[in-house]
C-alpha cells in the first residue's frame, strides 16, 4: 500500500507529513487523510511513488 511506503520514507527522511504532502501533491494534509483511509487516484499514486524515487536518488549536497 502507499501509505506503508510513505511512512517508511518519511521515518527514514525524517520529514515531516505536511512537508511530504506539500511537496508531492502540493496538500499538506495528503498524509493525514491516507491516514484516515483517503485512497489516491492511479495518477496521484505514481506521482508520488515518482518523488519518493527521485527524492531519495537525489544526493545530499551540503
Amino acid at each position: 500500500m502507499l501509505i506503508r511506503k510513505i511512512e517508511v520514507f518519511l521515518r527514514h527522511t525524517r520529514m515531516p507529513p505536511t512537508k511530504f504532502g506539500r511537496l508531492a501533491t502540493s496538500d499538506p494534509r495528503f498524509v493525514l487523510d491516507l491516514r484516515n483511509g483517503r485512497s489516491p487516484r492511479a495518477a496521484t499514486e505514481r506521482r508520488v511513488e515518482h518523488f519518493m524515487n527521485t527524492y531519495m536518488e537525489t544526493p545530499d549536497v551540503f
